[in-house]
């Protein structure tokens, strides 16, 4: 029996590392994206999209490890508690490499194409977002649910950044620019959605670390 024990939770500590090194790999690929962006680098742009299939792999097979964890050792409630949550975070940052993403190939789309605007709120946006996830990460290795709900509670900041930058690009598009502009205007703001989803997907991770400590089902 004890070595059942010493065996599951070898292969728990192994999932846990997995999630640590499949979440440095994300939180990286945000930053990159807007940077890619805000100096118009196609190659490293191509190089993110290209990243995502590491990404996706990783993904694969820490499902793949939960899985047969399930199957062969018959966990606890609690300890599934801890498995079925490595997943769903698993999932929910393939969910954010996938903005990365996006955002990557929005940078291939425009080119060259001079810049409308500094994009002053689109890396700030990009800063809070990759914090969120870091934090929500950390929240987890702590096990510290009161970090993970003033994490989600820092949604509502990405958001107003979000509202101002589509109120301000209604106004932009509504007025006198030409096709080209408007167009990526129309890009920007997908940018700045994308964002606003990376934050969707940290407070996600916030609310499934308060699940796993607590128990409580709690939505920010």
């Amino acid at each position: 029996m004890q070595m059942t024990r010493e065996t599951f939770d070898r292969l728990l500590s192994e999932l846990q590392q997995q999630l640590l090194k499949l979440s440095s790999m994300v939180e990286g690929t945000i930053h990159l994206a807007v940077e890619s962006l805000a100096k118009q680098d196609q190659d490293l742009a191509q190089q993110i999209i290209d990243a995502d299939d590491q990404i996706d792999d990783l993904v694969r097979k820490i499902e793949a490890d939960c899985i047969r964890v399930i199957a062969l050792q018959q966990p606890l409630a609690r300890d599934l508690r801890v498995v079925t949550t490595v997943l769903r975070i698993a999932l929910d940052l393939e969910r954010i490499a996938d903005n990365a993403s996006n955002i990557a190939e929005i940078t291939i789309r425009i080119g060259k194409q001079p810049l409308i605007g500094q994009l002053e709120d689109i890396p700030k946006m990009a800063e809070l977002a990759e914090t969120m996830v870091r934090k929500s990460i950390k929240a987890l290795v702590d096990r510290d649910a009161a970090a993970a709900k003033a994490n989600c509670l820092q949604d509502e900041r990405v958001d107003e950044i979000y509202r101002a930058l589509l109120n301000e690009t209604t106004d932009f598009v509504m007025g006198d620019a030409d096709r080209a502009a408007v167009v990526q205007g129309i890009n920007l703001l997908f940018v700045a959605r994308f964002l606003e989803r990376v934050a969707d997907h940290a407070t996600n991770i916030g609310e499934r670390v308060i699940y796993l400590v607590t128990g409580r089902n709690e939505h920010y």
